[in-house]
């Protein structure tokens, strides 16, 4: 009998993770920064926009694929060795995907243009390196502990980075600092990591201290998963994922009004609202695929999903690649296609959009040749 590679995992779950990197892609390449409809743009700080639910979502992904993941290894007769190996090697290669993107541009740089390489410069951390790093402590704590103490872990992160950004004192600034330059979570990145290892040199949206509650979003992933793993499929699964998400978005909203929702700093109050919204938005796939069996509905995004860490790799890279690519007036290719192909006909803000809006089409295009020929990337 022919091996399913797609055997023993959630459809919808594919859908929501389909849904999650397509927002990422859309997100992170306009075809211009300066005309970026407002949902589409991060919050500036402090608040809660539409882009800033896409890294959540991933990373509440990331959680809720583990009981199944487990489960497939379980009965495979896999010994707890294996299990290891097969987690520590996907840490280190989201890892290493994620320096060689934060390398992609300077050595493109060098190749095109001749420009030398600041290595020296080169960000450590980023959206991979998160994934990585996330992933490996959640699944210390979900190999160790039992129900109780996976709850009590991810209560314990929750409270205690709320109580360190508000009383641990930060040099000349004292505690409860909540500004980019000046948070406890910049000092430490710039004691640890040094000014010019990070995001543009000023902070980083995913330094090491702000990682920490990033595990509990991906804990608050693995209990939505395991009870839907155990749950009988029905429309009771769907009301109690919404009903939970609905907790989650009011919890975080109040808790946002003493903590700031900050993505860039990860906040408590934003894990616990960006969590609401997840658990909201697996249910509606769930309700879709599982229950209603709507497959036609979710296949398109299920064709992203089951290749999701390929296409933000590639999609990086290739963005990267225009970006240092020059034409004859010296504009990026990336800025050339823009202003040549959509600005004539849709005007700056809407060519913006329907760049982003292409781009996932012609991704989708590419992995789908990949899906119909049954490669996955397995990390």
């Amino acid at each position: 009998m022919k091996h399913d590679p797609l055997a023993g995992r959630l459809a919808s779950l594919d859908m929501f993770r389909g849904l999650a990197i397509a927002g990422m892609v859309l997100v992170n390449t306009p075809g211009s920064w300066d005309h970026v409809y407002a949902p589409l743009r991060h919050a500036e700080w402090h608040g809660f926009t539409p882009a800033d639910l896409v890294f959540p979502a991933f990373l509440f992904i990331v959680g809720a694929a583990v009981p199944f993941m487990l489960a497939n290894y379980h009965a495979s007769g896999a010994g707890r060795g294996q299990l290891y190996g097969r987690i520590l090697r996907r840490v280190l290669l989201l890892v290493a995907l994620g320096l060689i993107l934060n390398a992609a541009t300077p050595f493109l740089h060098w190749a095109l243009q001749g420009r030398t390489p600041d290595w020296g410069a080169l960000r450590i951390m980023g959206v991979l390196q998160r994934i990585g790093l996330a992933y490996l402590l959640a699944m210390i704590l979900i190999l160790a502990l039992g129900w109780r103490g996976l709850v009590a872990a991810a209560l314990a992160i929750l409270l205690g980075y709320w109580a360190v950004l508000e009383w641990v004192p930060v040099p000349v600034f004292g505690p409860g600092d909540h500004r980019p330059d000046t948070s406890l979570v910049t000092y430490l990145d710039r004691l640890i990591l040094t000014r010019s290892h990070m995001y543009r040199g000023r902070f980083d949206p995913e330094g090491l201290l702000s990682t920490l509650p990033a595990v509990a979003t991906v804990l608050i992933g693995y209990f939505a998963g395991a009870w839907v793993k155990r749950a009988s499929v029905g429309s009771g699964v769907t009301l109690a994922l919404a009903a939970a998400g609905l907790a989650g978005v009011a919890a975080g909203w109040v808790w946002g009004l003493v903590l700031p929702i900050n993505k860039a700093l990860w906040t408590s109050a934003y894990v616990v609202y960006a969590a609401g919204w997840s658990l909201l938005l697996l249910a509606a796939c769930y309700e879709i695929v599982e229950v209603r069996r709507l497959r036609r509905v979710g296949w398109p995004f299920q064709v992203l999903g089951v290749n999701a860490i390929a296409l933000f790799f590639a999609s990086g890279i290739v963005a990267r690649l225009l970006l240092a690519l020059r034409v004859g007036d010296g504009r990026s290719l990336y800025q050339w296609l823009y202003d040549s192909l959509f600005v004539p006909w849709a005007g700056p803000l809407n060519g913006s959009l329907a760049f982003a809006l292409v781009t996932v089409a012609l991704w989708w295009v590419a992995l789908y040749a990949l899906y119909r020929r049954g490669w996955f990337l397995r990390l």
